[in-house]
């Protein structure tokens, strides 16, 4: 017959065994694991100049977490208090107006019907407020004559200005139908107005400058920028227009950054052109 302390000697010496068979599982788990990083880390990817390294949590991770934190007992010590996360940046443009981009396509560049000697202001009713631009019908005329067909399309209605960039280049970019930076109206035309290139390269986009976006010359479509800030580029850009009320605007949105904090890419700003006119 097996007495009382018998029997607890024996559950002693099983729970003993048991732990060390969990104990010894999770060794050679772990001794597996590090055998997995080492082949791993003996196999390093270089790219540009920099080592990229990549260790994924198994299962056998997780396993080995609960095995450890069963053999713990319970901290009397108070958790270590967590830091909140920071506020997101609050948005203070208004909302736009309900609407969606026609995205229509042109089979071709509109024909001549602007008034090359004529005075236009282009007025762009955005979310974070009104911007306007006189145009340079003279030294742009195509560019001009393109606006001022695309805006009676009201093809720009609607239209989220999808980049911008606060480093070095201080730029608003617009006037894409997608949103992505592929759009256009289905036509291109020539490049006008173009600078002469200084000693560096560049010439001078001064603050308050609008001109094309482009993906090579003779590749204007409908997408357009507004400088925010001087700035320096080659001389490949048709500047055709100059900011003539609501800069405070254009440097309200600048001011609120990035999306995501980067110098170039989304405004944090939902920047959305609620209309576009063009008038002489």
């Amino acid at each position: 017959m097996v007495t009382k302390q018998q029997r607890q000697r024996q559950l002693a010496r099983e729970k003993f065994e048991r732990q060390q068979e969990r104990r010894g599982t999770a060794h050679a788990r772990r001794r597996r694991r590090n055998q997995i990083v080492a082949a791993v880390a003996a196999v390093v990817v270089v790219a540009g100049g920099g080592a990229w390294l990549a260790v994924a949590t198994s299962d056998d991770d997780k396993d080995d977490k609960k095995t450890n934190a069963a053999d713990t007992p319970p901290s009397t010590q108070p958790s270590a208090p967590q830091t909140p996360p920071p506020a997101a940046k609050p948005k203070t443009c208004a909302a736009p107006a309900p609407g969606d981009p026609t995205k229509e396509q042109f089979p071709a560049e509109p024909a001549m019907s602007i008034d090359t000697a004529g005075a236009y202001t282009m007025t762009l009713k955005t979310t974070c407020g009104e911007v306007k631009v006189a145009l340079d019908a003279a030294k742009a005329p195509h560019t001009v004559n393109s606006f001022a067909f695309l805006a009676g399309k009201k093809f720009f209605d609607h239209t989220k200005c999808h980049r911008l960039t606060t480093g070095g280049l201080a730029v608003l970019q617009c006037g894409d139908p997608t949103g992505t930076g592929t759009g256009g109206p289905g036509y291109k035309f020539v490049d006008e107005n173009l600078g002469t290139a200084g000693a560096d390269g560049t010439a001078a986009y001064p603050a308050g400058t609008v001109a094309m976006a482009n993906s090579g010359p003779g590749t204007n479509g409908s997408q357009f920028f507004l400088v925010t800030g001087d700035s320096k580029l080659p001389p490949n850009y048709t500047p055709f227009g100059k900011v003539t009320g609501g800069m405070d605007v254009l440097q309200k949105i600048a001011a609120a950054g990035t999306e995501d904090g980067s110098s170039d890419g989304a405004p944090h700003e939902n920047v959305v052109l609620d209309s576009v006119t063009v008038a002489k």
